[in-house]
């Protein structure tokens, strides 16, 4: 079967660890957008893997891991992450990891105006500055350079000289930046062209077969629903689409061929960076989760904020998604707390708002509705067993699929690779 993963939230939902345990009974995982500026983590005997760009389905052996051509690559970041998962004893070929030949690649002239942008803001954004927006943006003025550009030197050359014409002006004139030298480009950028050229494939053919051969494939999706650039709390969003129809665009691959949707949330929620949050909590509790539950980017390392678990949140984000099932992650971070609060409505000026929130005013204005319930008080990091969770755990996942109307397929109960509880 076809299965997309998504995230519920703002990311940061641990979508990787339930990738990779999907991952055992999948014969090919796609990453199908965003760039290095997702992270996801898995943690196997105690050792922590951190990916950025490659799926994390390369940790199973036979898997076929596809970065497809709707996520941008910086080269300089895949090849660190290359040679770091082999040094960790992952193997990693031609065979096991196909890159799209049409994937957009982050030139280092993105990098600095993403930067130089944000500083100039005054609303900052709280983008990573790892030059994904600024890659996109050049994809769609159509003067992007992609993976087989790269690989072509006669093409590379010229479209390298004609992006430098147009941004090494910008630089000089508009931020007095120093501007970039072609030879130094074209020469980093050769041998990185030298490196990748046999990992690049047209993944939509590899994904073609695949599919004829009645392979199981699963679409990684990175990021979560509510940094969507179209859906999410704009502008605090990425630079791609987030949601599971994204992942026929980013690959190649028809996505009415894609048969399931697991959304994962976390048992409470988070975001980093800046941005309409309304169940953020401060003090104590925040506290708590945070270093309870290791809230830190796995690729900035940035302190996440952290709040209660906000179902009409995931009520629209299920609907977006389409979701077929729920995985539900990091319940065990609750353990320990006598009170829990859940949202379940918002109030706007007074009043339950009718309709979810578009505009960054309303969002500013909404407050969350809780209901408060008791904790179980109870550790659930070594349960393997839906029965054996504690009443009042099974009753707080009670209300989330009373509400949402789906039911929660997968439990995380521990950051280890083993610690999931299959319903």
């Amino acid at each position: 079967m076809n299965l997309a993963v998504v995230g519920l939230q703002w990311g940061d939902e641990g979508k990787g660890k339930i990738i990779d345990w999907l991952s055992s009974d999948s014969d090919f995982i796609v990453r199908f957008q965003g760039g290095n500026n997702a992270g996801h983590t898995v943690v196997i005997n105690g050792k922590k893997f951190v990916f950025h760009l490659i799926p994390s389905g390369i940790l199973r052996k036979g898997k076929v891991c596809v970065i497809g051509n709707g996520v941008v690559i910086d080269p300089e970041i895949l090849i660190e992450e290359v040679t770091r998962l082999r040094k960790e004893g992952i193997e990693i070929t031609p065979k096991n990891l196909k890159i799209s030949l049409l994937s957009h690649l982050i030139m280092p002239y993105h990098r600095n105006l993403d930067a130089l942008r944000e500083k100039r803001r005054t609303n900052k954004i709280g983008t990573t500055k790892r030059g994904i927006g600024p890659c996109y943006v050049d994809k769609f003025s159509r003067c992007g350079i992609r993976v087989i550009d790269l690989i072509d030197p006669d093409v590379f050359k010229d479209k390298l000289a004609d992006n430098l014409r147009e941004k090494n002006p910008l630089f000089k004139d508009v931020f007095g930046a120093e501007p970039f030298s072609f030879e130094e480009i074209l020469s980093q950028y050769s041998e990185f062209a030298r490196i990748l050229r046999p990992f690049a494939a047209d993944t939509v053919e590899t994904l073609r077969r695949a599919q004829e051969d009645k392979k199981s494939i699963l679409f990684e999706g990175a990021q979560g629903t509510f940094l969507d650039i179209d859906f999410g709390t704009y502008p605090f969003v990425t630079s791609s689409n987030t949601i599971s129809s994204a992942a026929g665009a980013g690959s190649g691959f028809p996505f009415l061929k894609i048969k399931k949707v697991l959304g994962v949330a976390k048992a409470y929620t988070t975001r980093v960076g800046q941005g309409p949050f309304p169940t953020e909590v401060e003090g104590k509790y925040s506290n708590f989760l945070r270093e309870k539950g290791g809230e830190f980017g796995a690729t900035t390392g940035r302190p996440r904020r952290c709040g209660w678990l906000d179902l009409v949140l995931l009520k629209r984000a299920a609907q977006l998604n389409g979701v077929t099932s729920l995985a539900l992650t990091k319940i065990d971070v609750l353990d320990e707390l006598s009170d829990i609060e859940i949202c379940t409505s918002y109030k706007y000026k007074s009043k339950t708002a009718k309709n979810f929130p578009l505009s960054i005013k309303e969002w500013s204005s909404i407050k969350p509705v809780y209901r408060k319930f008791k904790g179980w008080n109870k550790p659930t990091t070594s349960i393997r067993s839906y029965a054996k969770l504690p009443t009042r755990t099974k009753d707080y996942i009670n209300i989330i699929e009373d509400y949402l109307k789906l039911k929660v397929e997968f439990i995380s109960v521990g950051s280890l690779r083993e610690a999931v509880i299959k319903r």
